[in-house]
């Protein structure tokens, strides 16, 4: 019998965070290009294989001329550009099929072959609940843009990414957890303090994902100041209320996520320089260097594709940005905490 939680089940749980980062990847370019509403029904199994011939992308066509983004904003659209949407979605559709399978059919061979100890099979199945859930998500963020606007639902999509997110963020912990086992005394001050920008930084992300399901990236332009050369743009307070500024206005979620990137670029440069009173380990101080590195240059990505008017190559690398800076907390914390 082979030992448990060996270097294949860490493996295992590598291959399904390369593959959920290679999911948000392929996600941000079906928003991006405004695909994700190319599919309007779903079929577990036969939705994996594409249309084929000229008879069922025909119907496949007919069905999508039926909901509210092609009679809004696509009616010009022609079968040609209708492939090149659907291509999109389906890719994205289909990377998340071959992850539950990746995650499933290995996890049960481990579980049969006693591979796995009692935590590890607690955490995967919390691991296997997770994606599952952000599989509901996903399902449940597209019925949203297919009644009466062909618009998705900003929370819903904030809700499927942050799940998306959480879940490769979740893997990899109970990666690190196998291959740093032994505990440790730990600075519980410093710990909190991560845990703080942590928090910060997944609000940050949700921000992000409302500017992309409101397309609030096409407003105010300009960096450092709004439109009109103004700090806080009058569109900003527009709305009647407070929550539904910082919650619905687009404006407003731009202001807010301005704001915020300066605040988790801040929190970061603290976590640098309260580090140096500390005794770190080599694992500590690369996390911290990887950190600052990844803050600054997430930041200037996002002030470029505001300034460049939302490209799609650019706002794709400056959501990969935030899975990395995401990745290197996750890191940093496990470091600091066990």
């Amino acid at each position: 019998m082979k030992t448990k939680d060996n270097k294949n089940v860490i493996y295992w749980l590598f291959t399904g965070c390369f593959l959920i980062f290679i999911m948000v990847i392929v996600g941000g370019i079906t928003r991006l290009t405004d695909s994700g509403l190319s599919i309007s029904n779903y079929k577990l199994i036969t939705g994996t294989i594409p249309p084929i011939g000229e008879t069922e992308w025909q119907d496949a066509f007919k069905l999508y001329q039926q909901h509210p983004e092609f009679k809004h904003y696509n009616s010009h659209f022609t079968l040609s550009d209708f492939k090149s949407i659907y291509f999109w979605e389906w890719l994205h559709r289909l990377i998340g099929r071959v992850i539950g399978l990746v995650f499933f059919f290995p996890f049960l061979y481990f579980l049969i072959t006693k591979q796995l100890t009692t935590s590890t099979i607690k955490k995967s199945i919390i691991l296997l609940g997770l994606g599952a859930f952000q599989g509901f998500l996903g399902w449940y963020m597209v019925k949203s843009g297919l009644v009466d606007m062909p618009d998705v639902s900003h929370f819903r999509l904030a809700a499927h990414l942050t799940a998306a997110f959480l879940t490769f963020a979740a893997t990899l912990w109970v990666a690190l957890d196998l291959i740093y086992p032994n505990k440790k005394i730990i600075n519980k001050t410093y710990r909190n303090l991560i845990i703080g920008t942590y928090i910060i930084l997944l609000i940050q992300i949700i921000y992000g994902a409302f500017i992309a399901g409101l397309k609030a990236g096409l407003l105010h332009n300009h960096w450092p100041l709004m439109n009109e050369g103004k700090f806080i743009h009058p569109s900003v307070y527009a709305y009647d209320s407070f929550t539904a500024n910082i919650l619905e206005n687009p404006s407003g979620i731009q202001f807010v996520h301005r704001m915020l990137a300066i605040v988790v670029v801040s929190l970061i440069v603290l976590l640098w320089y309260k580090s140096r009173a500390l005794q770190l380990t080599i694992n500590q101080k690369k996390a911290i260097k990887a950190i600052l590195i990844l803050v600054v240059f997430q930041f200037l990505l996002g002030v470029f594709t505001l300034l460049l008017y939302v490209p799609v190559w650019l706002g794709v690398l400056h959501q990969v940005g935030a899975f990395f800076l995401l990745t290197a907390m996750t890191f940093m914390l496990h470091r600091f905490s066990k």
